[in-house]
């Protein structure tokens, strides 16, 4: 009878399997050998249906074999975000103290949709939140914030807490830039709203003059979503005078802060997000500049009392008598119903680093995106498309088109050498490093430049 992960025996049936993982870690990191498994989709796939076999086999091979075949596989085959040359996307490096927080979650297996189920989950869930919210919204008395799956989730929170705001006057219309978010149109659709006016971006930010037309031809209520580090750039929209541009027409404004919003741990850094208070809500993702596993996002708002739009019951789940008796009520602290502790990792972060240590971290991220655009800017072979704003790089080949930049991303990638994101700006197309790992090195990031220009050379060779 295999063993439970919980109760007094737990730890005891868990210690050897931790070490198989470990170990099936090790060898498939070793086995990969890079940032990415060689060989593009195809490899990867005959490996893993080589590795997997029958997915229901009628006997099972036991626990450790398992663990160890597909653990070490799916490492083999990882994407790792803490190689120095894995930088394509929105994908942190976790801290090791956070995944093994994952561990405890997992084991124990609280749902958040009742105190019975997660008594003190329940207590760490409420107050991390508030802390957290009390770093968006400093100055207010009882800010609080809601645990979510990410950026979407948070944006849809926000657009339909905007929609229950104004319920029984005119359907709020969303108004937002070119630069925003794709899951602000989707939320959109999703909510029954009108389609978003979307105002162009040509400078890459939404321009308060622009958005100031947009909200001056609407004739009903409008939400302004501003962001805050966008997926492309990093680039952050002018949040003080959004906000004024949204208060001179009646609107509110939320900002997506998705990628920016842990900038405010830092001193140095969280001026760029002045005006972030004067929204009614933001959203922060702590999976993407916070080492967080997925999923750690938070939609923060100035006051609790924002969300009781939210509130639902369930007699087996928060029934009145219960409530009236003190049993705290968590249906209206999210959409969904069972719901994992991901506030506890967050939680053993925040405790273990504290507000400057994450704060360094932000630094040192940012201070390494500031390190490669100069080695960018002094490489005649490159092209920088602008100073970063936070830890995203856009760059090219000089002279290169943009269907032969497209190339070169997928050549690195696929011979397993390096993981660079693309993007759209200023017409052209441009490889993206999004620096997320605080232990990058001075010379990673000069052998990452070498990879590109190595990898041109030998397409400029290969080129009719």
């Amino acid at each position: 009878m295999p063993g439970l992960a919980g109760g007094r025996q737990g730890p005891a049936e868990l210690r050897p399997l931790v070490e198989t993982v470990l170990s099936a870690l090790e060898e498939g990191a070793v086995a990969r050998g890079g940032p990415l498994p060689a060989g593009g989709p195809k490899e990867t796939a005959r490996r893993v249906a080589g590795a997997l076999g029958r997915p229901l086999p009628s006997q099972g091979t036991g626990g450790h074999e398992a663990l160890h075949t597909l653990v070490r596989e799916l490492a083999r085959g990882a994407a790792d975000p803490a190689d120095p040359y894995c930088a394509a996307h929105l994908h942190c490096p976790p801290l090791a103290l956070a995944a093994a927080a994952e561990l405890a979650a997992a084991s124990l297996n609280p749902s958040l949709d009742s105190w019975d189920q997660a008594p003190a989950a329940t207590e760490i869930e409420v107050r991390v939140a508030a802390a957290l919210a009390a770093v968006v919204y400093p100055d207010l008395p009882a800010p609080d914030a809601l645990m979510t799956t990410g950026g979407t989730e948070s944006n849809q929170l926000a657009l339909l807490l905007a929609r229950e705001r104004a319920a029984g006057g005119p359907r709020v219309q969303v108004v937002c830039g070119a630069n925003a978010h794709h899951s602000v149109q989707r939320a959109a659709w999703l909510l029954g709203l009108p389609r978003p006016v979307v105002v162009d971006t040509p400078a890459g930010v939404l321009d308060p003059a622009r958005a100031d037309a947009a909200l001056d031809e609407l004739p009903g209520r409008a939400l302004l979503v501003a962001t805050a580090g966008t997926t492309d750039t990093g680039a952050i929209d002018p949040l003080p005078q959004l906000a004024q541009a949204a208060a001179r027409h009646g609107a509110e404004l939320h900002v997506d802060a998705a990628y920016g919003g842990p900038l405010l741990f830092s001193r140095h850094e969280a001026g760029k997000l002045d005006g972030v208070q004067s929204a009614v809500s933001v959203t922060l993702d702590l999976h993407k500049l916070g080492w967080q596993p997925v999923a750690a996002g938070l939609l923060a708002v100035p006051d609790g009392a924002a969300l009781r739009p939210l509130g639902h019951q369930a007699d087996y789940l928060n029934a009145t008598d219960d409530t009236e008796a003190g049993l705290p009520d968590l249906l209206g602290r999210s959409l969904r119903t069972t719901r994992r502790p991901d506030v506890l990792k967050i939680a053993v972060t925040l405790r273990a680093l504290g507000r400057e240590g994450l704060g360094a971290l932000v630094d040192t991220v940012c201070g390494h995106a500031h390190q490669l655009a100069a080695a960018v800017d002094r490489n005649p072979a490159l092209v920088l498309h602008a100073p970063p704003k936070i830890s995203t790089v856009l760059f090219r080949p000089a002279g290169a088109d943009d269907e032969q930049v497209a190339a070169l991303r997928r050549d690195l990638m696929f011979e397993g050498r390096a993981v660079l994101g693309r993007a759209s700006a200023d017409g052209r197309l441009w490889l993206k490093a999004t620096l997320l790992n605080p232990h990058i090195r001075p010379q990673d990031l000069d052998a990452l430049l070498r990879l590109v220009t190595d990898a041109q050379a030998r397409q400029t060779r290969a080129a009719p």
